[in-house]
């Protein structure tokens, strides 16, 4: 039976009007003008909240193997958590270790998400050796499994490191077949030497992880990957998890100049310090390890990032979503802050931790839908499916309630952690009902989903190049 969403404001990228809504099947099939729809349908009354795209969170980590253990999240318990927090749609990253094949890297995260996902969800690629092979193989996921974006690492050698000259060759492969280039931008090598002088010195607490990873080697490398993506024909170019002011800088400057080079932020570098989270009391800071790290509240981050996001010099938030537990995970870092499994937990609360902006002044609604639903999906090749409310869409769609209210806090949250890195927060706004694909997973604060309804989406090329 087909489903109206009626009396609701629908809030795109580029406006907000009252309409409604029908879905047939798992597609959006028409907008009504309010209360012309059909009657003979089965009624969602969305009075008094925002209509709005599901989320797209371009950038999460499940089950992801770091340092000598994984990420906490099964695509199971994470695209549940994810359903709950208003994102319909996930893009993860499998790996290829220095040393394995890339296809084999492809068949194991596919092997992870078959049958155990709630949402929707595509793939990136981790290169973690570019060789004649790995180049080889780019050319098969973009033409055979709809892979369309790599990411390489300018940091952890030995691991996934890539140096210069491969970073080059990455990149011209994806120039002449239409690829992403994703790019971790940090100067590995010398944090690493920062990281075992720290260590020296004693200096082993959480908070070193932040000072050892400084600004100024994140700006270099990214402005570096610029001029790399440049020297091989304007490659088109998209850095992950920016953190910091003069890494925003190199971005604006080569968007100034017409060039396809685009950036993520995640909510932890809008709204989070070294000082508070990661300078806490004890070992608490580990909940907060991550990298890029958050930076210091003495400087203009905070106040340059969320101009970046009103200026489209920061195109996207995503959640960088790559938990780890406090007991037996972060805890293996007691002692030596560079053994602490790097990442922070975020997936079911990006929607509203975003939203927050909305009311606080810093982001205009439209520019929210744009940010966390319509241009990740433009941006790595799921749109029209995905990022908008439009006939022949999906019907991935979330209510929104602004008079509604969120209190985060890991007794009420759904991820697979033991400890949340936003305890405590409270937002001016909650998620009402998702939908994914037709099917309602949350209404009411209760689940109705169900782990194996999310399917594998292949996507097209980026349809957000200049």
């Amino acid at each position: 039976m087909a489903t109206l969403i009626k009396g609701g404001s629908v809030v795109s990228a580029t406006g907000r009007h009252p309409a409604d809504v029908l879905i047939d099947g798992e597609r959006i099939v028409a907008l009504f003008a309010p209360g012309t729809g059909p009657q003979d349908v089965e009624i969602i009354d969305a009075t008094g909240k925002y209509v709005i795209p599901g989320g797209v969170d371009a950038h999460t980590h499940m089950e992801l193997p770091f340092g000598g253990t994984h990420a906490s999240d099964t695509f199971d318990t994470g695209t549940r958590a994810a359903a709950f927090g208003g994102t319909t749609t996930i893009v993860d990253f499998a790996v290829q270790r220095t040393g394995e094949v890339v296809q084999d890297g492809l068949a194991a995260w596919h092997a992870k998400a078959d049958g155990e996902a709630h949402v929707d969800y595509a793939f990136h690629m981790i290169l973690g050796g570019v060789d004649d092979d790995a180049l080889k193989a780019m050319d098969v996921l973009v033409a055979d499994e709809g892979i369309t974006s790599f990411k390489l690492f300018m940091a952890y050698p030995g691991v996934f490191y890539s140096d210069d000259g491969q970073i080059l060759r990455a990149m011209q492969k994806a120039r002449d077949n239409g690829a992403m280039i994703m790019m971790h931008a940090e100067n590995g090598p010398a944090i690493d030497v920062l990281v075992q002088q720290a260590i020296a010195r004693g200096e082993t607490a959480p908070y070193y992880h932040g000072v050892t990873r400084p600004e100024a080697l994140e700006a270099e490398a990214t402005h570096r990957a610029i001029q790399l993506a440049s020297v091989a024909a304007d490659c088109p170019l998209y850095i992950v998890h920016l953190s910091a002011s003069k890494a925003l800088e190199a971005v604006a400057e080569a968007r100034d100049a017409g060039r396809n080079v685009f950036a993520e932020t995640c909510p932890q570098y809008l709204y989070l310090s070294l000082e508070d989270q990661l300078g806490a009391p004890g070992f608490e800071g580990a909940k907060w390890v991550c990298s890029t790290p958050l930076r210091s509240k003495h400087e203009n981050h905070h106040r340059d990032l969320w101009k970046g996001l009103r200026s489209n010099d920061l195109a996207v938030v995503s959640t960088d979503h790559c938990p780890f537990c406090m007991k037996d995970q972060k805890e293996l870092g007691v002692g030596d802050f560079s053994k602490i499994p790097n990442g922070i937990g975020g997936v079911e609360h990006r929607v509203d931790l975003l939203y927050q902006g909305v009311v606080d002044g810093k982001l205009s609604l439209e520019r929210w839908v744009e940010t966390i639903a319509t241009t990740p999906a433009r941006m790595f090749g799921l749109y029209p499916r995905k990022g908008v409310i439009a006939p022949g869409s999906d019907a991935d769609i979330v209510l929104y309630d602004p008079a509604g209210r969120t209190r985060i806090s890991a007794e009420t949250h759904h991820m697979n952690m033991d400890h949340s890195a936003w305890e405590g927060w409270e937002i001016a706004g909650k998620v009402d009902t998702v939908i994914s694909r037709g099917t309602v997973l949350v209404r009411d604060g209760e689940y109705h989903g169900r782990k194996g309804h999310g399917r594998y989406v292949k996507r097209g090329l980026s349809t957000y190049l200049h």
